[in-house]
């Protein structure tokens, strides 16, 4: 008997896998292996940046005072009295009208209040002259003006990148505190599926969705053990899922959550006594998405077609996977965009359509990424975004405004709002 689904939105959809996701724990890491990892702590600065006046430039400290008088009718001369590469430290208090030579992020000397830049002077027997007029403050780096001491410089929940890296690097912090990845199983289902290394043989097909998600995963720096592609048998498939559920955080599979004779995951999930969140979304493609949670454990059961199977993870998986590693921005990145061409599918469900988007001076456009269809691959590969068109519309015309899903950037969004 084929079981009867009710289709429940994506908001709802993506509403309650949010409320079962579950902040893994924290771990101390080294900072060389910090990067894309979440910070479990709010950081402070340890001291001023700068830490002291420095010079942003090759040239000369100076007393800006000395300068005042000059013109290009009647230069200053400046004796120059010693030299500071960056690292060094100069012993000397300027006097009225020396100079110490003075190299890109070195300490300014006692007595000196402005840089004078190497262009800006005229080499002489004891220094050189110039005809420019400084303030005191130009052309300086000054203590702290950068970040104070004791200032927060990051917050728990941001993603650790090569400028957070900078950052802590500055500080001091050899080890951070950052929430665990987790690490998530990955089954193609499928008597059909063949490894990507194995020649066609005129009826099956390659494990394409297998290493797809793997990738998806990695993009966002999540761990993936992939388990053996397994036939059409409910009982190597349940002990599949059983195994995976042992050294794992959640389990995804794709294909089997359709209701044909050997799409097994609805039993499955009976089996191990799994409590199934939703088995259908008001949603194309993907619709016979389905998610399952065992002793807070997820099962994400994509679609084994392409587009619908990279989609469910964007919009289901992802956000979970974000939420667990402790990032506050767990949702794909949003924006409204012009369309280019129309769309004429009449939608009885939200679709989601694989898209190529572009900044322009006059806002974003977005265009579909070619053929579309849910066992699409070619438009997976060309696309940089979803072109969201909401449930009820007999159609997109060419100028409509739209909404964007931006699947190529690493920064998401602290809230979901389609």
């Amino acid at each position: 008997m084929v079981e009867e689904r009710h289709p429940i939105s994506v908001n709802e959809a993506v509403e309650k896998c949010m409320q079962h996701a579950i902040t893994n724990t924290v771990e101390s890491v080294s900072l060389h292996d910090a990067n894309g990892r979440v910070l479990a702590e709010d950081l402070i600065a340890t001291h001023d940046v700068p830490y002291f006046d420095r010079s942003p430039y090759d040239g000369f400290a100076i007393r800006a005072v000395d300068s005042s008088e000059a013109s290009e009718q009647h230069p200053i001369a400046f004796r120059v009295v010693d030299e500071i590469g960056a690292g060094d430290r100069s012993e000397v208090k300027l006097a009225p009208f020396e100079a110490v030579r003075i190299m890109t992020g070195a300490r300014l000397p006692e007595g000196a209040d402005a840089v004078l830049m190497l262009e800006r002077t005229e080499e002489t027997e004891e220094g050189f002259k110039t005809s420019s007029q400084l303030k005191p403050g130009d052309n300086l780096s000054l203590t702290g003006e950068d970040l104070r001491e004791g200032e927060l410089i990051l917050h728990k929940g941001e993603t650790i990148t090569p400028g957070v890296i900078a950052v802590l690097a500055t500080f001091g912090y050899a080890q951070v505190s950052v929430y665990r990845k987790p690490i998530i199983g990955l089954i193609a289902t499928g008597s059909e599926l063949l490894d990507v290394d194995e020649p066609l043989d005129g009826q099956r097909i390659r494990n394409s969705n297998g290493p797809m998600i793997q990738a998806q995963a990695n993009q966002i720096n999540v761990e993936c053990r992939v388990y053996q592609a397994t036939e059409d048998h409910l009982s190597s498939l349940t002990h599949h899922v059983q195994q995976a559920l042992k050294e794992v955080d959640c389990v995804v599979t794709t294909g089997g959550v359709s209701v044909g004779d050997f799409d097994l995951l609805p039993a499955v999930y009976e089996a191990i006594g799994a409590e199934v969140l939703f088995n259908k979304v008001a949603m194309r493609p993907g619709s016979v998405t389905t998610v399952a949670v065992k002793e807070g454990q997820f099962l994400f059961g994509l679609s084994g077609n392409p587009s619908a199977c990279f989609t469910g993870f964007e919009l289901f998986a992802r956000p979970v996977l974000k939420k667990m590693m402790g990032d506050g921005k767990p949702y794909l990145p949003q924006s409204t965009a012009t369309l280019d061409e129309p769309f004429k599918k009449y939608n009885p469900f939200t679709r989601f359509v694989r898209a190529i988007y572009q900044e322009t001076v006059h806002g974003g456009r977005i265009a579909p990424a070619g053929f579309n269809k849910s066992n699409a691959i070619s438009s997976i590969a060309r696309s940089n975004a979803i072109l969201v068109l909401p449930d009820g519309s007999e159609g997109w015309q060419t100028g409509d405004k739209v909404t964007v899903l931006h699947t190529d950037r690493m920064q998401g969004d602290a809230t979901w709002t389609n």
